[in-house]
């Protein structure tokens, strides 16, 4: 049962009483009358009809429909450019004209596929009893053609001190691995692989699928498909290792039946549907992604479960829009392209990069959906770019409550992180959004396991979410300009920039700081202006006046468009990433790594030699890797993000400033680090240097920043 409690105005709690006492054929009249007239539905009418109409049952139950197709009979897993990840698809373009969307169409672009059938290990344990593990995998080739003899070593965490002195040449490798505190999976692997491993199977220790010593889990692997790698429960891996430590040598055989694809230049599809509107060139995207590891329910199930349910609720309550909405299932978003940094959200890439690239400077908003159907806190969070963070946050005031769920309400942050379609979306230049997920134990417990399943469904989260996305694309709907406010982007990069690192660089921020100051008043004038005509558009919507609206939204077409060449313009100058794809301002990056350069210095002058490695030079861009991983392992994975083709890089690239190698220098101090007066001189001439770079590096970058500042300042002003 549907438990709503709402925040709106007492005519529209009365509007919803009504909806819900009339029979069904009154209210199909009712739908009918609406559609030849949709001057007679007030706007607050078109909620209550539409929080009436939109059924979680539906949502729920073709959510669970998505695990019809999989790769692997034991575990699922759809996808990129899968059997299952195109028959899916198909599906959804299907559900899509059945529920009434128009103009449904199929976009095919290029990816990297990739099927997993299978991955069954046999060992015999310490006690001789034999054991059948099912591992899950990564996006590699592997086929042993059948049950294979292999042997199995345990490699420790697979660094190179670990690997060191081990004969693992043509032999599985058994791995402990922590990918949210220590490492991602490309570097163990990647570390094995060059030492002739057969492949590596990891068992994760900690930071992901905690929930269940069972659990498996999955992710991207970032790195060559020659270089397989596995995953394995911990119960399995225990066994194992306890196997192997009785065994005479450290090794044993077992046997394994696996079979891993990957083919370049495959391909595969978006789908998308419209609810046209009186305007059919501006839009409100809706998204989500359709391809999973697992059974995917809350990932990414649930999610294409809310946008095809928001779709229905709005269609079947005879919502007759002015803009026109689209709902956009969108391809290989786990993974989409091989031995890559940045290769998962592919498909949404491509869709707008690629595929649809004139919908940039037309489409009002992207509301893209992750893991819905799981309350992650007791306050519900909209993340979005900065520029919508005020006009969400006055929103959720008016978003009706659901019993039982998210009872400390709804906050809205930002920036945009780079895990979910929402960025591809928003450097490209559509103000995106998306409900947040990332920081809630679901993380580490459930998340690309084979617990992310129907048991963590929560019926209430998704009822509420259906309500909050469902009304907020009907209030897009009543904007006649997108509403941008640059102020909020504009104050979070002046707080951002760290006075006392700045004069350690002798590097003056006083001109860039003055420019934000002139542009975010200029940008308060643009605020004025545009919520005028929003404010007076609704007027007009509300009151029924067609002609006034039509007015209104013809005379503010050049501003609108003002405003998303301005929030274009912004993300392209001022979104950058740090080696870890988290999203900093330009100047962040040469501002941490003077910060860290200059601590390490300091200590090493007074003969510290512990700090700079425990507490500084970790922390300067991706040298972190250069403590664990060799020379090779380290340049490989530094050189596919700064030397490889457009292709491979693209949602990040250009996003990454620059690259200070410390691997020798780090490596050098490590073997001092117990050496009593140990002579860094060479270290500290190395670090120097580095240090002088990076001082260059954030004058340029400052005078840069300063220019895009004045540049943003000038398209505002034109507006006001």
């Amino acid at each position: 049962m549907k438990k709503l409690i709402s925040y709106l105005t007492l005519s529209m709690i009365v509007g919803m009483l009504l909806v819900a006492c009339t029979p069904k054929e009154e209210t199909s009249k009712e739908k009918e009358d609406t559609v030849q007239d949709s001057k007679l539905v007030t706007r607050e009418e078109a909620n209550s009809n539409y929080l009436s109409a939109v059924d979680v049952d539906y949502a729920y139950n073709f959510a669970k429909s998505l695990e019809e197709f999989k790769t692997n009979e034991k575990l699922g897993y759809r996808p990129a450019g899968s059997e299952a990840e195109l028959k899916t698809g198909e599906k959804i373009g299907e559900e899509m004209k059945k529920i009434g969307l128009t103009e449904v169409t199929k976009d095919e672009f290029t990816v990297d596929t990739w099927e997993f059938e299978k991955a069954d290990l046999t060992f015999t344990d310490a006690d001789g009893k034999e054991h059948l593990a099912v591992l899950g995998a990564y996006q590699v080739n592997f086929d042993t053609n059948g049950e294979k003899e292999l042997e199995i070593i345990y490699g420790g965490k697979g660094t190179e001190d670990d690997l060191e002195g081990l004969d693992i040449e043509g032999k599985l490798v058994l791995i402990d691995i922590n990918q949210r505190k220590e490492w991602w999976i490309s570097y163990p692997t990647y570390q094995a692989h060059l030492k002739g491993a057969a492949a590596v199977i990891a068992v994760q220790e900690a930071g992901y699928g905690d929930v269940d010593p069972d659990a498996l889990n999955a992710q991207d692997i970032c790195g060559p498909d020659d270089a397989p790698a596995f995953s394995m429960s911990q119960t399995d891996g225990n066994n194992l290792k306890k196997a192997l430590e009785a065994s005479n040598n450290g090794t044993m055989t077992v046997k394994f039946d696996a079979k891993s694809t990957v083919k370049l230049d495959g391909k595969t599809y978006n789908y998308y549907g419209k609810i046209i509107g009186k305007d059919p060139e501006s839009y409100i995207i809706l998204s989500a992604h359709y391809d999973s590891y697992f059974s995917g329910f809350q990932d990414d199930n649930a999610a294409i479960g809310l946008m095809m349910g928001i779709a229905k609720g709005l269609v079947d309550s005879g919502y007759q829009p002015e803009k026109t909405i689209i709902f956009n299932a969108l391809a290989a978003e786990e993974w989409g392209v091989s031995n890559t940094r940045y290769d998962w959200s592919t498909g949404a890439y491509n869709q707008i990069f690629n595929i649809h690239p004139e919908w940039v400077g037309k489409a009002f908003a992207n509301m893209n959906f992750e893991l819905p159907a799981y309350e992650h806190t007791t306050q519900d969070e909209i993340r979005s770019v900065y520029e919508l963070n005020n006009y969400l946050t006055k929103f959720t005031e008016k978003v009706p409550t659901v019993e039982g769920v998210y009872k400390d309400g709804i906050s809205v942050i930002s920036p945009l992180r780079t895990w979910s379609d929402d960025f591809s979306f928003g450097i490209a230049g559509v103000p995106a959004l998306r409900n947040d997920f990332q920081d809630s134990d679901f993380m580490r417990t459930h998340y690309h396991s084979q617990f992310d399943n129907e048991d963590t469904y929560n019926e209430d989260a998704l009822q509420f979410h259906l309500n909050l996305y469902g009304l907020l694309a009907m209030h897009y709907d009543e904007t006649a300009v997108v509403p941008l406010d640059f102020t909020t982007r504009l104050n979070a990069m002046k707080e951002d920039i760290h006075a006392e690192v700045f004069e350690k660089a002798d590097v003056s921020s006083d001109e860039l700081v003055t420019e934000i100051d002139r542009v975010i008043a200029t940008a308060d004038e643009v605020n004025a202006r545009v919520a005028k005509v929003n404010e007076d558009y609704l007027a007009a919507l509300t009151k029924g006046d067609s002609d006034t609206a039509n007015k209104l939204y013809q005379e503010s077409r050049d501003l609108n468009s003002g405003l998303l060449a301005a929030f274009k313009y912004a993300e392209d100058q001022f979104v950058r990433l740090t080696w870890e794809d988290e999203q900093i301002f330009p100047h962040e990056h040469a501002q941490n790594n003077i910060d860290k350069l200059a601590l390490s210095i300091d200590a090493l002058n007074k003969g510290d030699i512990a700090s700079p490695l425990d507490e500084y030079l970790y922390a300067v861009d991706n040298n972190w890797y250069a403590y664990d991983f060799d020379k090779e392992v380290f340049d490989y994975f530094t050189d596919y993000v700064l030397e490889a083709p457009e292709e491979k890089l693209m949602w990040g690239k250009g996003r990454i400033v620059d690259h200070e190698d410390l691997f020798d220098t780090i490596n050098s101090l490590q073997a001092k680090r117990e050496q009593a007066n140990a002579d860094v001189t060479v270290e500290l001439e190395t670090l120097s240097g580095a240090l002088e770079r990076q001082k260059e590096l954030l004058k340029t970058t400052v005078a840069d920043e300063t220019a895009s500042v004045i540049e943003l300042g000038s398209m505002l002003t034109e507006l006001k």
